[in-house]
């Protein structure tokens, strides 16, 4: 077992942070009219961008960890 490489998690966690990324911004233009918030779309897209990037090193590290992790419990099973 090979498991995911390091380009398929980066594309992984960056569809996945996209898709959040856009989901985000839409929430929180809502959300900051709602608390009476007044940030520009531009603002919100730069707020946006800060969680984005720390978003993507969250999903990839994790994403790593766990192959790790699955790659350790596949050679474990080979061996015994």
């Amino acid at each position: 077992m090979k498991g995911q490489t390091h380009l398929h998690s980066t594309i992984e966690a960056l569809l996945n942070t996209l898709i959040g990324f856009t989901i985000n911004i839409v929430v929180q233009i809502y959300t900051f009219k709602a608390f009476g918030i007044q940030v520009t779309i531009a603002e919100n897209f730069e707020i946006g961008f800060v969680f984005l990037v720390v978003s993507t090193l969250r999903s990839y590290v994790i994403r790593r960890w766990f192959n790790v992790i699955m790659l350790k419990k596949y050679a474990k099973q080979v061996v015994e």
